[in-house]
């Protein structure tokens, strides 16, 4: 009986699944991913760690359930989206990635934003002119590092640079080809005049392929690298957050996903292409649907942050309580009431993403007295996630998509807390899920469609709703008022 494999290419670590199409899980594994800041606004990791992982976790996962590398009869790689890998004309790395939760090209933006009216852009594109543009990036290298810029010969991103690893094929995934700048949304081709604005030759954007399209297949290279058998079919890949939405049943409007990995995302279903420079806009893996989306620069890479620098001084009491700093310190937060009495966290640590897109943002702490402690700041850490969230929702409303029922996946979502914190603010119930371990898991059910062996519905079989968790509305009068402080604090201190 075959199996399927997943690679989950994330901002915070890799992550790898082992199915079988039944609803069997056969293993999962991960390698943590450093995430590198060198200034105010920077995001940066190593393509390589991510190709090490990758092998480490292929072996561990063979080993582990006992199969042999035949038996796996298709590979899929997801990851974060649109991280800019840059490679020379011998294929070697010229710099570390520039992630898609980066804010330094604040300068480009707006130069780009003089050059072409933003209106005509977004028609063509689907997308605003914003940090999240790869060309916005690019034009950031020509600038300040023009002698990388100038052995530029191949622009991808994270899980493309991992499917080059395994086929010796460049490609470039539709998600990362819509969200970098590059498609045009009326066609669903690459466009030269979109790949000039980034003022790299068409010679360097790989050919695009869908999600589950045949890539290729693992080379000898790579199978001794990885353990997996040469000649496995490796499919095109897939945005991270849409093969969660997959996973997690986000097929129809109204369904909303919030998915809290290294950022948080809010996520929902539509047959109908409505461009808005807030939010984003990709393709959802089911064709013929599209997937309008929010993405924060943070949220569980901002909780691991503070938990760095702030929260050394609480491990003692966290051991003797069995219990990690993350769950200790949401333990002390619960004992808090709505609101952490008057504190209140502006998570913009990378700046800000959808729908501010505003690079120049920065995380602010406002309302502390001597009378607050560390429980306070991390549960208003946690309420302006959830503040953020309601920001998006609103915004998703105003254009039109309606937000009925809300599912809650990945890591971040295991915080009973930070649920509840989020089903009080939205004043909706949140479902958690049972059995959904994340992109990863999309990612396999990718490959397996790509390969003929799957439907898209057959991944129903792995996810369970679990606990529905209420909203509290005994808080709601406290929470609107955070939400309006919220939003007018930002407002403020903008200029």
């Amino acid at each position: 009986m075959t199996a399927f494999l997943g690679l989950d290419i994330g901002t915070t670590s890799t992550i790898g699944i082992l199915v079988r199409l039944s609803g069997e899980v056969l293993g999962v594994a991960s390698r943590p991913v450093t995430l590198t800041s060198r200034h105010a606004g920077w995001a940066e990791e190593d393509p390589a760690q991510w190709w090490d992982n990758a092998c480490a976790i292929c072996r561990e996962l063979i080993a582990a359930s006992g199969i042999a590398p035949g038996e796996i009869a298709a590979v899929g790689v997801t990851g974060m989206l649109p991280a800019v890998v840059l490679l020379d004309a011998e294929d070697r790395l010229l710099r570390p990635s520039i992630q898609q939760s980066d804010g330094r090209c604040g300068v480009e933006v707006g130069e780009m934003r003089a050059e072409r009216d933003e209106a005509d852009f977004i028609a063509k594109a689907g997308n605003g002119i914003n940090q999240q543009l790869v060309a916005a990036k690019l034009r950031w290298i020509e600038r300040h590092e023009p002698q990388v810029f100038a052995k530029i010969a191949t622009v991808f991103g994270s899980y493309d640079y991992v499917n080059w690893r395994l086929t010796g094929e460049k490609a470039v995934e539709q998600n990362w080809a819509l969200e970098a700048g590059f498609v045009d949304v009326t066609r669903h081709v690459i466009d030269d005049d979109l790949v000039a604005f980034a003022h790299v030759p068409r010679s360097a954007i790989p050919r695009k392929v869908a999600s589950h399209a045949i890539l290729g297949t693992v080379t000898a290279a790579a199978a001794a690298a990885t353990g997996l058998a040469e000649g496995t079919p490796v499919a095109g890949g897939a945005a991270d957050f849409i093969a969660s939405a997959l996973g997690a049943g986000v097929r129809k409007a109204g369904d909303v996903l919030l998915k809290f990995g290294g950022s948080v995302d809010v996520l929902t279903a539509t047959d109908t292409v409505k461009p808005d420079p807030r939010l984003y806009l990709d393709y959802h893996l089911i064709p013929g649907l599209f997937m309008p989306n929010g993405c924060m620069s943070t949220g569980g890479s901002g909780l691991n942050w503070f938990v760095r620098q702030f929260a050394g001084g609480e491990k003692a009491a966290a051991d003797a309580a069995g219990l990690t700093l993350h769950q200790y310190l949401d333990r002390l937060a619960d004992a808090k009431p709505a609101g952490a009495e008057g504190v209140l966290f502006l998570p913009y640590l990378l700046g800000e993403k959808t729908p501010l897109h505003d690079p120049a943002a920065r995380g602010v702490i406002d309302g502390l007295t001597l009378s607050h402690d560390i429980g306070h700041v991390w549960r208003a850490l946690l309420e302006g996630y959830a503040y953020a969230i309601a920001h998006h929702v609103e915004v998703l409303t105003d254009m039109g998509h309606p937000c009925e029922r809300y599912l809650v996946s990945d890591g971040g979502s295991q915080s009973r807390v930070w649920m509840q914190i989020v089903a009080d603010v939205l004043q909706k119930p949140v479902q958690r899920l049972s059995g959904h371990p994340g992109s990863s898991l999309g990612a396999a059910w990718t490959a397996a469609v790509a390969v003929g062996a799957a439907h898209w519905d057959g991944i129903s079989r792995f996810v369970s709703t679990d606990e529905e968790i209420q909203p509290d509305p005994a808080t709601a009068a406290s929470y609107a008022e955070g939400y309006h402080r919220f939003r007018d604090l930002y407002r403020r201190l903008r200029d």
